[in-house]
C-alpha cells in the first residue's frame, strides 16, 4: 500500500510483539508498549498502534486488485470478495480442447456421397446450409492451410530457391566444421627410428585413404570428429611400431642388449650406422614367429603360447585389427557374404541417405536370386503416347494426391513408394512421379495456396471420428481442434450443446438426409429444436461455430426504415437498448457490436459482466532495431449461443413422405411371376410336394 501510518517507521515494542489481547491494559511507555487502536476501515479488529501496517496486509476491507490482474482483469475489490469474484471474473477463461478425426474421401466406395457434395456446392455456390457439409468444408480449409507440399514432393520444389537454401546451409557447415591435418609426430628412439618411420609412412597412406572417405561424409553432416580420428590413427601407428620393435628385439636379443648398454653419447653415431646398414641388409622374415595381428597364423600361435584368459583379452583389444588384416571374419547379417577391406566411418542419417561402404566386397550372392524363376522380359523403347492417353490426363489433382500421400504415411506408417533396404547391397527403390499444373512449388507452399483459385470441392468425409491413442493431434494431421475460448461458467454449456448433442449426432440423428443422397439427392431435415422456443440450428463458416437462429415471421411491408434513414431499433433511447441487450446471448452480442457505432457502445457496456478478457501477444519493433513481444488485453464476447436444456422433435414431415416425391427414387413394378430357385421343369408336372430330404437325395 502507498499509504503508511506514522507508526510504521517505529520498531515494534517489546510488549507489543507478544501481545494479542483485545483488552490489553498495559501502560504506554517509550520502547516498551503503545496504545490499543481499532481498524480505521471498520473491520472490527483491535491491535496495538505499531501493528497497524501488518494488519493492513490481512484486513478484509482493504481494496486489492483481482487475483487475475496479470491476465487483464481491471477490477478492484475488498479482499473478502476475491473468492466470490473468481466465479464471474472476465479473465477466468477456458479454451475448448475437443478434437476429432476426419479422413479423406474414398472415391471407390459406392456410398461416398460424392455426387451429393458436388451438387450441393454447385447449387448453393459455396453457401452451404447443411450442418455436416458446412463443418466439413471448414475443417478442410483448416487442413489445407497446414499441409506442406515440400515433404511429399521434394523433387517439384523451385530449383533456384533450393539452390540458395543449399548454399546457405553449406556456408553454415563450413563455419562449424574445423578441418585439421593428421598427426605425424610419433615419439621414437635411436635404433627404432628407421622402423618407426617406415610404419608411419605406411599408416600415412592409410590415413590418406581414410581422409578421402571421411571428407565427403563430413560435408553431408558434421558427425565425425577428425581430431579424435587422427588421435586413434596415431595410437594405432604407435602400437604397430612398438610391436615391430618388440618382435625385432625378440629375434636379435644380442643387438638389443648392446644398444641398451651403450653410452648415450654414442647414440647418434649408432643410429646413423644402423640406418646405413638397414639399406643393405635383407628384411627379416617374421611372419611365422610373432604375435602381431597382421602376421599370418598369429591365432594358432596365440592358442599355444597364451592362457585362455590372455587369449580372450588379446582378441578384445586387437579384434579390430584382426578383422582389418583378415585374421578373423567380419560379423555380417549373413555369414561370409562380405569382408572388410578397410574401416571407414559412414554417417547414416536416414534410410535414403545410406551409402554402401567401399570396403564391402561382394561374394557369391547370385545363388539367392534364381534367374530361371524371373519373368521373361525384353528391352523396348516406349513412350507415354503408346498408352493411348492425352497429355492432359497425366496431370493429377493437387488436393486429392496430397491427401492420399499424407493418409498413406499416417495409416501405413510410411510414404508412398518408400525405399526399403534389404541389406547393404540390395535396396528396393520406390519411385512415384507426379505432374501438377501448379508446379514447381516454393519452399513454404501449402495446399491452401495451391487450391486458392480452384472451385470448392469437398475431399474429406462427412462423418467425423473420435481421436484414439494412435491418431492423436500431436502426430496426425487429420485431427481438428475446436479451439474456441469461453468463460469458465460457459464452458459446460458449450460442450454439452455443441459437442455432445449436435456434433456427435449429425450423421443421421440430429440432421437426417434422404437415403438416396449417394445418388445426388440434396434433401435433408433437422429433427430437433429447442423445447422452449421455435429456433433452428445453423453453422457459421466464418465464425466456425454453431448458432441458434430463432424463427421470425417477417412482415411484407417495408417498415424497417424511418424518414431519417435509420432503423427503428437505433431510434430507441440508449438506456432501453442497454436493457434489451441484456437478454441476448454472447454470440448475438458479438454480432450486434458489428452493426453500428451505437450498437458497439451498447454492447461494450456489458463487457464487464458478460464479456471476457484475454491476452493477445504482439511483436513490436523498437526504435533501435530490436523487437519485443508484448501482451495486450483484449475484450471480447464468446461464441456461446443460448443454453438449450431440452430438445424436442421438430414439426417436419418424415423421410418417407419425401421418398414419394424424390426424383431419385424409381420404383419398378413386376407384373409377371418370378420363379423361385427351387422350381424347375421337372417339378412343374409333379403334384406332390418334395421335402428338403428328397431334394438333397435327388441332387445326389
Amino acid at each position: 500500500m502507498s499509504h503508511r501510518s506514522r507508526a510504521s517507521k517505529v520498531r515494534q515494542h517489546v510488549h507489543c510483539e507478544s501481545c494479542y489481547s483485545r483488552r490489553c491494559r498495559a501502560r504506554v511507555e517509550v520502547s516498551v508498549s503503545c496504545s490499543i487502536t481499532s481498524c480505521r476501515l471498520h473491520c472490527g479488529a483491535l491491535f496495538h498502534l505499531c501493528k497497524e501496517e501488518d494488519h493492513l496486509l490481512l484486513c478484509p476491507n482493504v481494496r486489492v486488485p483481482c487475483l487475475n490482474a496479470g491476465y487483464g482483469c481491471p477490477v478492484q475489490m475488498p479482499r473478502s470478495s476475491q473468492a466470490g469474484h473468481l466465479k464471474v471474473c472476465p479473465a477466468s477463461v477456458v479454451c475448448c480442447t475437443m478434437d476429432w478425426l476426419r479422413w479423406p474421401t474414398d472415391e471407390t466406395h459406392p456410398h461416398s456421397n460424392i455426387a451429393l457434395q458436388e451438387k450441393v456446392l454447385k447449387e448453393n455456390d459455396g453457401q452451404v446450409k447443411a450442418l455436416d457439409l458446412a463443418m466439413a468444408l471448414v475443417d478442410q480449409s483448416d487442413l489445407f492451410s497446414r499441409l506442406k507440399m515440400r515433404p511429399l514432393y521434394p523433387e517439384l520444389m523451385d530449383k533456384e530457391e533450393e539452390a540458395e537454401e543449399e548454399k546457405k546451409r553449406e556456408e553454415e557447415k563450413k563455419e562449424k566444421i574445423a578441418v585439421g591435418g593428421f598427426v605425424s609426430d610419433i615419439p621414437n628412439n635411436g635404433a627404432n627410428e628407421d622402423l618407426v618411420t617406415s610404419v608411419s609412412a605406411e599408416n600415412s597412406s592409410y590415413a590418406n585413404q581414410a581422409e578421402e572417405t571421411v571428407q565427403p561424409n563430413v560435408s553431408q553432416k558434421a558427425v565425425i570428429d577428425k581430431d579424435k580420428y587422427n588421435l586413434f590413427e596415431m595410437m594405432f601407428s604407435m602400437e604397430r611400431g612398438a610391436c615391430e620393435v618388440a618382435q625385432q628385439n625378440l629375434n636379435h636379443p644380442k643387438q638389443a642388449g648392446e644398444k641398451v648398454g651403450s653410452d648415450t653419447n654414442e647414440r647418434p653415431v649408432m643410429e646413423t650406422n644402423a640406418a646405413e646398414d638397414g639399406e643393405h641388409c635383407p628384411q627379416l622374415d617374421t611372419s611365422k614367429t610373432g604375435h602381431a595381428p597382421w602376421q599370418e597364423g598369429v591365432l594358432d600361435r596365440l592358442r599355444e603360447d597364451l592362457t585362455p584368459q590372455e587369449y580372450n583379452m588379446y582378441i578384445v583389444h586387437h579384434g579390430r585389427m584382426l578383422v582389418s588384416f583378415g585374421q578373423i571374419a567380419a560379423c555380417t547379417p549373413r555369414e561370409k557374404d562380405f569382408v572388410y577391406g578397410s574401416l571407414e566411418p559412414i554417417p547414416v542419417q536416414t534410410l535414403r541417405s545410406f551409402k554402401i561402404p567401399d570396403s564391402y566386397h561382394y561374394r557369391q550372392r547370385a545363388h539367392l536370386y534364381d534367374a530361371a524363376a524371373r519373368a521373361q522380359s525384353e528391352t523396348r523403347s516406349v513412350d507415354t503416347s503408346d498408352l493411348g492417353a492425352s497429355e492432359e490426363d497425366w496431370f493429377s489433382d493437387e488436393a486429392t494426391t496430397t491427401l492420399l500421400g499424407y493418409a498413406e504415411e499416417e495409416v501405413m506408417g510410411h510414404k508412398i513408394s518408400e525405399t526399403k533396404a534389404i541389406d547393404g547391397l540390395y535396396i528396393d527403390i520406390g519411385t512415384q512421379t507426379h505432374a501438377f499444373h501448379s508446379a514447381p512449388f516454393k519452399r513454404k507452399t501449402t495446399l491452401a495456396e495451391v487450391t486458392v483459385d480452384k472451385p470448392v470441392k469437398l475431399h474429406l468425409q462427412l462423418q467425423a471420428e473420435s481421436v484414439n491413442s494412435r491418431h492423436s493431434r500431436a502426430t496426425c494431421v487429420f485431427t481438428f481442434l475446436c479451439g474456441h475460448t469461453f468463460h469458465r461458467r460457459e464452458f459446460a454449456t458449450h460442450f454439452r450443446n455443441v459437442h455432445s448433442e449436435i456434433q456427435t449426432c449429425l450423421s443421421g440423428w440430429f440432421e437426417q438426409r434422404c437415403p438416396l443422397a449417394y445418388l445426388g439427392c440434396t434433401y435433408s431435415r433437422r429433427r430437433f429444436q429447442p423445447s422452449t422456443h421455435d429456433a433452428t440450428v445453423t453453422y457459421d463458416q466464418q465464425l466456425r461455430s454453431f448458432n441458434l437462429r430463432p424463427t421470425v415471421v417477417t412482415s411484407s411491408g417495408n417498415d424497417s426504415q424511418t424518414a431519417g434513414g435509420k432503423d427503428k431499433l437505433s431510434s430507441l433511447p440508449y438506456e432501453v437498448l442497454c436493457h434489451m441487450a441484456t437478454f441476448l446471448d454472447s454470440l448475438s452480442l458479438s454480432q450486434l457490436a458489428l452493426v453500428s457505432r451505437l450498437m458497439r457502445q451498447v454492447c461494450s457496456s456489458l463487457l464487464q459482466d458478460r464479456g471476457m478478457v484475454t491476452l493477445r501477444w504482439e511483436r513490436k519493433t523498437e526504435s533501435h532495431g530490436g523487437a519485443k513481444w508484448r501482451a495486450k488485453p483484449v475484450w471480447e464476447f464468446s461464441r456461446l449461443f443460448s443454453s438449450v436444456d431440452l430438445w424436442q422433435m421438430a414439426d417436419a414431415p418424415p423421410i418417407s413422405a419425401h421418398l414419394k416425391v424424390c426424383p431419385y427414387y424409381e420404383t419398378r413394378v413386376h407384373s409377371e411371376p418370378v420363379p423361385l430357385p427351387s422350381m424347375s421343369d421337372k417339378h412343374k408336372c409333379s403334384q406332390e410336394r418334395m421335402s428338403l430330404v428328397n431334394l438333397f437325395k435327388s441332387n445326389q
